[in-house]
């Protein structure tokens, strides 16, 4: 199933001539998404909002762009400007059972999903998990004194009205084909971007939208011990893990910094196994921080994860802040 999921990725940003077959599969899958936010635009179904300001950081396309270190960034800048945010997601990946979970120092990836609970461990912030976001909205007001919920995806999710909408594309893949689901990659079609507060774009340079990564340390699973990244502690051969949407970019990044990689992929939200590091005690492990919350126990004592920070434009993180300071909600952008 991994195989041909990869093969339609890779068909999506090719723009292989074979996808137009799934053209009126994409005909349908837009009129569905048109009618469904024709409901709440129409009123027919409502919204419920928050008594709180509330973002949304999300994608128009299906894989990974770069999201969660967004929302890490914003709740650490918010953090620092002596502000309470809270954190919503759905939670892919989790089996808590009871929802909504609120995650604690106690949680598992099993729990809660890799990506809440790699926000938590980096933020200390509260944390809800719930499949109906409004649901994890309400308990997380309910048990905490937040200033502004950020939710971790959600752009498509138009049951929550929201305040501002942020949503992040990677700079090299853009919208791929431009086409829908299922003879492309895009969950909305492309004019949704006209209805978000802002834009980002993973890997460009560019002040106003882009959003790059600062590698700052290598972390020890076990330990904590941190180490620059380079070879010069771990040695130039090491085995690099990734269970994320564009492992590519992880392995390019540590050839960058001098390492030679005998790369192993999953697929992204991986449940990891001792299976899966069977063999590699010849030498030291890399992954990536979203598999590290998973790999504790599991990888070994040389296993090292890559920690990074998201830079964001100035203006997005001030309209943030604006945005939590106000006594009352703006405006819904559904």
């Amino acid at each position: 199933m991994a195989t041909v999921q990869s093969a339609l990725v890779t068909a999506w940003y090719r723009g292989s001539w074979w996808l137009l077959f799934l053209r009126p599969l994409e005909f349908l899958f837009r009129a569905l998404a048109a009618l469904r936010y024709g409901f709440y635009r129409s009123g027919v179904r409502r919204a419920w909002r928050a008594p709180k300001p509330l973002v949304v950081v999300g994608n128009i396309t299906v894989g990974g762009t770069g999201k969660t270190p967004v929302v890490i960034a914003l709740i650490e800048h918010l953090q620092a400007q002596g502000l309470n945010p809270g954190v919503v997601s759905r939670g892919y990946g989790a089996t808590a059972g009871i929802y909504p979970h609120a995650v604690t120092a106690a949680s598992t990836a099993a729990d809660c999903g890799d990506e809440p609970l790699l926000i938590y461990q980096r933020t200390a912030c509260p944390c809800v998990v719930a499949p109906d976001r409004v649901q994890a909205v309400q308990h997380l007001l309910a048990n905490f004194n937040v200033d502004i919920v950020v939710s971790d995806d959600g752009l498509q999710h138009y049951a929550l009205a929201r305040d501002m909408e942020i949503a992040v594309l990677d700079e090299h893949r853009r919208l791929g084909n431009g086409f829908c689901l299922p003879a492309g990659p895009l969950r909305e079609p492309a004019k949704r971007l006209r209805r978000v507060d802002y834009t980002l774009y993973r890997g460009s340079d560019d002040p106003l939208v882009g959003v790059t990564y600062r590698y700052q340390a290598l972390v020890n699973l076990q330990s904590s011990e941190t180490v620059a990244i380079s070879p010069d502690r771990l040695g130039r051969d090491v085995h690099a893990y990734a269970a994320i949407g564009q492992p590519a970019q992880f392995f390019d990044e540590l050839r960058n910094c001098g390492f030679t990689l005998d790369t192993h992929v999953f697929p992204d939200h991986h449940r990891y196994s001792y299976e899966d590091f069977s063999g590699t005690e010849d030498k030291p492990v890399i992954m990536t921080e979203k598999d590290a919350v998973k790999c504790r126990g599991l990888a070994g004592d040389n296993a090292w994860y890559v920690k990074i920070s998201a830079q964001l434009p100035s203006a997005v993180k001030d309209a943030v802040v604006t945005l939590a300071q106000s006594a009352q909600p703006t405006q819904s952008t559904v």
